[in-house]
C-alpha cells in the first residue's frame, strides 16, 4: 500500500532547500563582492603578495 502524502512537510523540505541555496549563493557573491572591493582599494591580493 503506498503512503499518504504530506504535502505541507514535502513543501516545507523543498522550501528549506530552496533558502539554504539562495543564502549560499547570496553568501559565495558576498564574498566575492568583498574580495574585489579589497582590490579595488589598492591593498595587494593574496596571490599577488606571494608572488613577491
Amino acid at each position: 500500500m503506498a503512503r499518504k502524502p504530506n504535502y505541507r512537510f514535502e513543501r516545507q523540505e523543498r522550501d528549506r532547500k530552496k533558502a539554504a541555496k539562495k543564502e549560499a549563493k547570496a553568501q559565495a557573491k558576498a564574498d566575492k563582492a568583498g574580495k574585489t572591493r579589497l582590490d579595488l582599494d589598492g591593498s595587494p591580493a593574496p596571490e599577488a603578495a606571494d608572488r613577491d
